[in-house]
């Protein structure tokens, strides 16, 4: 071995040895801390009341809601290790919420302060959360670009379906959530053109105009759109269970407008629902009474509020329009005097003699049949309300609630539809295109078959 290498060999090792004196020089200088994170303390809660639960329809209906309320889910406590510090907190993104960062400036050293973020939500994923789940969120806080602390938090989610009906704090006081119903509500639904096009075709009335022609059209526009519900068959189905229990939450699964109309079976909140998204589409102001165990669908016959009209909406699901074609002779075209006499607490003798006699259409018969249900339906809470009313008059009773939809949109918005698709039962090719053109689409051929 020459000179040369040794000389190579030994420039090498002294190469090495400050290489590795420098990645250790920096690693150390990297890992030392100029911030105590005891001194900051940071911490992060989810609201204890909720009983580490998120409910993603109280999410999506608060969301247009900007006061300090209920939607205030995470707080974050802090406290200033220096005057001025610039504190910074990132929410990571997970399958509920975008990258959400908190930044704000901790005026006094010493002093702790608490912050609720405004998260930044997926609404497109929420609204798709259709079985219940676990989410694993992770908070980062930053005191002058330092990173000084991370905490991890888990907690489980319900469905979007899943209203908030009520919480026990930590005071074991109640608190009511019961106006969240409101969210369910959706007079913005994109069937509902068609389907006002479609109970315009049924010529019970020829148009819709709110309060415009009277209370005697009031309640015929109410009508129709009862009729057209009896005549698409939904039925009352009791069916409210939550996914999972909580000891200190209580929760209702609630069916969406879409749901109802598609799967035709609607229990008492859904059906009122359901009628509140017409009614309101239509310019008219439902009211949503809700009592223990049960509700039942209001609205005013005149602009002035003073003459409320009540309906037991699940009665719709009494009177099964559909079956009376089932029944049709198939020589005459005509109900045989024993099944005209299944409807015949809704007909009056008069009603049935015209019929067999032929000065009444199957059409008309139908109708006629329907309304007597309707007006049953419209009697059938008069008792009840006037034994409550003076629950529903006392705003501290929680057990009774007047949800005037109309007052509750100023905080709680109707948490928008997820159908992707027309039921074609329902809609014809002609209505599709004319929603279509609504919603800014062309492409009929996708429409599948």
């Amino acid at each position: 071995m020459n000179i040369y290498s040794k000389i190579g060999f030994k420039s090498i090792g002294v190469l090495l040895f400050v290489m590795v004196f420098l990645c250790f020089g920096c690693s150390d200088k990297q890992s030392v801390r100029s911030i105590d994170p005891r001194k900051v303390n940071f911490e992060v809660s989810y609201d204890v009341n909720f009983d580490g639960i998120m409910y993603p329809s109280l999410i999506m209906g608060m969301a247009n809601y900007n006061g300090k309320s209920e939607s205030d889910f995470f707080s974050y406590k802090v406290t200033s290790p220096k005057n001025n510090s610039v504190l910074r907190i990132v929410m990571d993104s997970s399958l509920m919420n975008y990258v959400t960062i908190f930044q704000t400036i901790l005026p006094e050293k010493g002093k702790t302060y608490m912050f609720y973020p405004l998260v930044k939500w997926k609404y497109d994923n929420l609204i798709r959360l259709k079985q219940p789940g676990k989410v694993d969120l992770t908070f980062t806080c930053y005191i002058n670009d330092e990173e000084v602390d991370v905490k991890n938090m888990r907690l489980n989610y319900r469905t979007i379906n899943e209203c908030l009906l009520g919480i026990r704090d930590t005071a074991n006081n109640y608190i009511d959530y019961r106006w969240m119903f409101a969210a369910f509500v959706n007079e913005e639904h994109p069937w509902l053109d068609v389907m006002l096009n479609r109970i315009l075709e049924q010529n019970v009335v020829n148009r819709f105009v709110g309060y415009q022609l009277g209370e005697k059209e009031v309640l015929n526009q109410v009508f129709a759109i009862w009729y057209f519900i009896q005549t698409k068959g939904i039925k009352y189905s009791s069916i409210s269970n939550t996914s999972k229990y909580s000891k200190k939450v209580n929760s209702q699964y609630i069916r969406f407008f879409d749901e109802v109309y598609r799967n035709q079976q609607a229990n008492c909140i859904d059906a009122c629902a359901f009628m509140a998204s017409i009614l309101k589409k239509i310019g008219l102001n439902p009211i949503i009474f809700v009592e223990p165990k049960h509700a039942y669908l209001g609205f005013y016959k005149d602009t002035n509020k003073k003459k409320l009209v009540l309906l037991e909406t699940t009665l719709a699901g009494n009177v099964d329009l559909l079956s009376i074609d089932d029944r049709l002779d198939t020589i005459t075209g005509m109900l045989s005097e024993e099944d005209l006499k299944i409807y015949e607490k809704y007909l009056t003798a008069k009603d049935m003699e015209a019929y067999k006699n032929g000065r009444m259409s199957l059409e008309k018969l139908k109708q006629t049949i329907s309304r007597s249900n309707f007006n049953n339906a419209i009697n059938y809470n008069i008792e009840r309300y006037n034994k409550n009313k003076k629950y529903f008059a006392n705003t501290n009773n929680d057990r009774y609630q007047k949800l005037v939809i109309k007052e509750l949109r100023e905080l709680v918005q109707p948490i928008r539809s997820i159908s992707e698709r027309y039921p074609l039962k329902v809609l014809s090719m002609q209505d599709v295109a004319i929603q279509r053109r609504y919603d800014g689409e062309t492409r009929l051929n996708e429409l599948s078959m």
